[in-house]
C-alpha cells in the first residue's frame, strides 16, 4: 500500500476540480479516512443538488439559499474555490429572492463540478 501522502501529493496529482491539501492534512496519511471522507461528499452532494432542485421548483428561495450555504462549506473543504465563490453568490441571491432567473444555471454547475469532482476523487482513492 502507498503512504496517502506521497499518493496524492499536489506535485503529482494534477486535478483540475479538487485541491487534495486538505484532504492529505485531515487524513493525517490514513487511505481509510480520505475514502471516508470521498464517500460521504459524493453522497452529501447527491443529496444537496435533490434538495436543490426541489426547493427550487417549489420556489422555496429563503431554504434555496440555506442550503446553497451548506453546499458552499462542503465544496470549500474539497479546495473548490470558484464553486464556493458562486455559492456564496447564491445563498445571498436566494435569501433575498433576487435574480431567480439566475438560480438554475447555478444548481447545474453545481451538478457539473461535484459530478467531476467525485470522479477525481474517486479515481485518487480508487471507489
Amino acid at each position: 500500500m502507498h503512504l496517502f501522502k506521497n499518493f496524492i501529493s499536489p506535485a503529482i496529482m494534477n486535478y483540475k476540480f479538487i485541491n487534495t491539501e486538505y484532504l492529505d492534512s485531515v487524513s493525517g496519511g490514513d487511505p481509510e479516512i480520505i475514502r471516508e471522507i470521498v464517500i460521504m461528499f459524493r453522497d452529501q452532494s447527491i443529496e444537496i443538488y435533490n434538495e436543490m432542485t426541489s426547493l427550487f421548483s417549489e420556489k422555496n428561495y429563503v431554504s434555496l439559499g440555506f442550503l446553497a450555504h451548506k453546499a458552499k462549506s462542503s465544496v470549500a473543504i474539497m479546495g473548490m474555490n470558484d464553486l464556493a465563490l458562486m455559492l456564496k453568490t447564491f445563498e445571498l441571491q436566494a435569501k433575498e429572492g433576487k435574480k431567480p432567473e439566475l438560480y438554475e444555471s447555478y444548481i447545474k454547475r453545481f451538478k457539473v463540478e461535484t459530478d467531476a469532482a467525485v470522479k477525481e476523487l474517486e479515481d485518487l482513492v480508487n471507489l
